[in-house]
């Protein structure tokens, strides 16, 4: 049932242009996704969202963009060069390749009439795909290497970067000078990162190019324990009252000692139960002063902190909040998506429509303008209409098929406000606004709508 409602979801993606397989007709490119004009518009959304409630929103948090290709001195410093690494098994026979952990957990989860007891280590596990042996684990480096300049040697070898965090440490020293901020405060980036996964899949959930949304936040360490609380209430709140989501999806996993990054003091994993199982969605970590004092080692460059009271000389401590663009994405799909019964044109007689229950600020598109059909006469209406309503919303003009098809269209993206124009629109100057989720109708006067509308969206 879970896994039948994932393929609806990604059959509506491609149909309806939320989300498309990559280089599609060149035959596609392993778990490469391109997002269409729909689900370009509902990214772009939940970015905004998400930089509005964490740092517009805030007097505490500063923005910042940095390079995607960094200096690789930075990537020894932060540990990926030596660290980044998955285990990585390859079949004997069939040359597939699969991370260890991943192969492993798969084997505990499969139904207890399709298995024998689980392997305990990758030695005793066997290919899933072709039941042939496994090699030997081996380490796997997850960054992208690249060149610069013409030649391919190794003073050349660059990276693409595998997270933002690393360009916000590396520009501590100079955010604090420019903009001589006191000590809590944060530095906030969004942007796109790169890994070799061994294993992606399950649609967008794991990719090897994706993008994330996350901060820094610089604290004096002796209260590290209220700050986190404090951040961890305001990641309940984002979820709850932006995002909307049914909290009771929701898993929040105290990573244990032993589990937890060598630097990190507390973790939380916030895990969603996905058609495909519990997994991370993403966390939040407190993760000591290890970055900042590493790349001080490192570079040579003085990253200390004065606090300007108290003289007090020390390396700011970080708290991590860290968002996946493309997990939060897929969340909203999941959320909205809803199969009801919806009566039809015929009398007693119901459908089944699919309506995509979008927070209207996120919906890739708030208001459809529906002529009720191509005559003149009514687009001379709509147009100007339209044309209005577009200074405020995003909207969509369509005056093809049938009202009742274009209705049904425009639930299945998620416009939360239909406006039909009709013949009597003509005569009363008014038109008809249809509510997505309760499908009610209302008669609105033409230069009423704009307001109307604002007030739905408590704009």
């Amino acid at each position: 049932m879970a896994e039948n409602r994932m393929d609806k979801i990604i059959s509506l993606c491609k149909r309806r242009g939320f989300v498309f397989p990559g280089s599609e007709i060149y035959g596609g490119l392993a778990n490469s996704w391109d997002y269409g004009p729909l689900g370009h518009l509902l990214k772009q959304n939940i970015k905004n969202a998400w930089w509005k409630f964490f740092v517009q929103n805030r007097d505490d948090m500063v923005p910042l963009d940095t390079a995607i290709i960094m200096n690789p001195k930075v990537w020894e410093a932060s540990g990926h060069l030596a660290s980044f690494s998955d285990a990585l098994v390859e079949c004997k026979s069939c040359h597939q390749r699969f991370r260890a952990d991943h192969l492993l957990l798969a084997e505990s989860l499969k139904p207890e009439h399709e298995k024998a007891p689980p392997p305990q280590t990758v030695a005793e596990a066997r290919c899933p795909e072709c039941g042939g042996e496994l090699t030997a684990p081996k380490s796997f480096n997850l960054m992208f290497k690249t060149f610069i300049g013409s030649t391919e040697d190794a003073a050349a070898v660059a990276y693409l970067r595998p997270e933002t965090a690393a360009g916000m440490f590396v520009n501590f020293k100079n955010i604090q000078t420019v903009t001589r901020r006191r000590l809590p405060f944060g530095i906030a980036q969004i942007g796109k990162n790169f890994r070799n996964e061994i294993t992606p899949g399950n649609f967008i959930f794991r990719t090897r190019e994706f993008e994330i949304a996350e901060f820094e936040y610089f604290i004096n360490p002796e209260n590290w324990e209220q700050t986190f609380e404090r951040w961890l209430h305001e990641i309940k709140r984002w979820w709850q009252e932006v995002m909307q989501i049914n909290l009771d999806h929701l898993v929040w996993r105290e990573i244990p000692d032993g589990e937890r990054a060598h630097y990190s003091q507390r973790t939380v994993d916030i895990e969603y139960q996905y058609p495909f199982g519990v997994k991370e969605l993403h966390g939040i970590a407190y993760r000591t002063d290890f970055d900042l004092l590493r790349h001080e080692q490192y570079s040579g460059t003085d990253l200390h902190y004065t606090d300007p009271d108290t003289g007090e000389r020390f390396i700011p401590h970080v708290i991590e909040p860290t968002f996946g663009i493309d997990r939060m994405l897929l969340v909203a799909l999941l959320e909205a998506y809803h199969e009801e019964e919806a009566p039809t044109a015929t009398e007693g007689e119901s459908e089944t429509r699919v309506v995509m229950k979008f927070p209207k600020i996120l919906a890739p598109l708030q208001v459809a303008v529906l002529p009720l059909s191509k005559k003149e006469e009514l687009a001379a209406v709509g147009k100007p209409l339209a044309a209005a309503l577009r200074q405020k919303f995003r909207v969509d003009y369509d005056e093809t098929q049938s009202i009742g098809r274009r209705y049904r269209r425009q639930d299945e993206i998620g416009t939360p406000y239909c406006v039909t124009v009709d013949f009597d629109s003509l005569e009363d100057k008014k038109v008809t606004v249809r509510d997505r989720d309760t499908m009610k109708q209302e008669r609105v006067a033409i230069a009423e709508v704009s307001a109307y509308l604002t007030a739905q969206f408590g704009l």
